[in-house]
Parts: C-alpha cells; sequence; structure tokens
C-alpha cells in the first residue's frame, strides 16, 4: 500500500509539472541578443578516470538546443520542452587490460546549460556494447582562468537504484539528467556556449 501511494503521489506531481508546462502562457520575450543565442557544446577529449587509470577513454559531444522541437503525445507537453536539443555523442573506451575497445555513437535528445557548464542526454544508435536505444547523461564543464575542463557521464558510479526486493538495477536516465563532471579532461577541449531557457510558445 505504502508503494502505490507512493507511486500516485510521484505520478500526480509528474502530471502537474506537465500540466504547467502545456497550460501556461507565452512568458515575456527576451532580449533580441538572448533569442538569437543557442545553448551549445562543442569539442572532444580524453579524460582521466581513476579507476581505470591506464585505459584510453574518450567523448566527442556535438550538440545544440532547439527549443519546443521534441513534442511528445498528450498529456505529455505536446510543444516539447524548452531543452530540446540536436546533435551526436561518441564514446570510446579502450581496456588496456584486455586490448578490447567499447564504442557508442547516440543522438543527443536534450541540453541544459548553466554557466559554462551543461548537461545533455543522449539516445544510443550504435554500439558494440550492446547499448542500443539506451540514453547515456554527460555533464561537461568549460574550464576558466586556466582550470581544465571536466566531464561527467551517467555510468561507472551513478544511477543506481534498488527495487522493493534488494536487487540493485541502473535505472532508465531521464531527458538531461547527468551527474556532475567528475573526471578531468587532460587531452582535448570542450566549449560550452551558455543561453537562457526559451521563453514559452504561444498558445
Amino acid at each position: 500500500m505504502k508503494n502505490r501511494t507512493r507511486t500516485l503521489i510521484l505520478a500526480g506531481t509528474a502530471a502537474a509539472l506537465v500540466a504547467s508546462l502545456v497550460a501556461a502562457g507565452p512568458a515575456p520575450a527576451a532580449p533580441a541578443a538572448d533569442r538569437a543565442k543557442a545553448a551549445s557544446v562543442h569539442g572532444g577529449g580524453t579524460i582521466f578516470f581513476p579507476y581505470s587509470p591506464e585505459d584510453d577513454i574518450r567523448f566527442t559531444v556535438e550538440a545544440e538546443s532547439v527549443p519546443w522541437s521534441r513534442p511528445y503525445p498528450a498529456p505529455g507537453p505536446e510543444k516539447g520542452l524548452p531543452t530540446d536539443a540536436r546533435g551526436r555523442v561518441t564514446v570510446s573506451h579502450h581496456f588496456k587490460a584486455t586490448g578490447f575497445t567499447g564504442t557508442a555513437e547516440a543522438e543527443v535528445d536534450c541540453l541544459v546549460t548553466g554557466g559554462k557548464t551543461a548537461t545533455l542526454t543522449a539516445v544510443v544508435k550504435s554500439s558494440n556494447v550492446g547499448w542500443e536505444g539506451k540514453r547515456i547523461g554527460i555533464s561537461v564543464q568549460d574550464g576558466e582562468r586556466g582550470a581544465p575542463d571536466r566531464l561527467g557521464f551517467s555510468w561507472a558510479v551513478a544511477n543506481l537504484d534498488r527495487k522493493p526486493d534488494g536487487t540493485v538495477y541502473e535505472p532508465p536516465v531521464g531527458t538531461c539528467m547527468a551527474p556532475a563532471p567528475f573526471t578531468e579532461v587532460t587531452k582535448g577541449a570542450f566549449k560550452v556556449t551558455p543561453a537562457p531557457l526559451s521563453p514559452l510558445p504561444a498558445p
């Protein structure tokens, strides 16, 4: 009964959020300079992951915000979300111990920025490790004042949950959900172009 009540509460909260996006009137127009600016992340690099210090792990990200471009069927936000995005992410992990290189290419579906930090998600389209159809989350921090760029990802150290029977599993990643950028980029660079959220479209 407790789990059912919790499920109903969560469902009600989600429904209220969706309803607010669908029903709200247009927000005040942003300044012209902001309207012309799209959030984006571009670049590529090798990271240092402390739990695989000898492995070669690389990411490339080409992502651009395209607000209100991915509509959901009712009762979802039929005009999409202000964080809708497009682009591509590639991941390559060469395991020194075995010589195997795991790869994945994914299509970006969400991007949001805050200053020089961005989180984005992408759905895997091709992979040699069985990730097809899986949404992955990436965070990028564009280093300033000589600080290195940083990157985080939704697997390996995050995104676990526990079922009622105690079984631990990896739940799906929601749009734009990613952990903090917890690794350092040791080669290459990423550029984050921040932008405010787009105003609500006219009803």
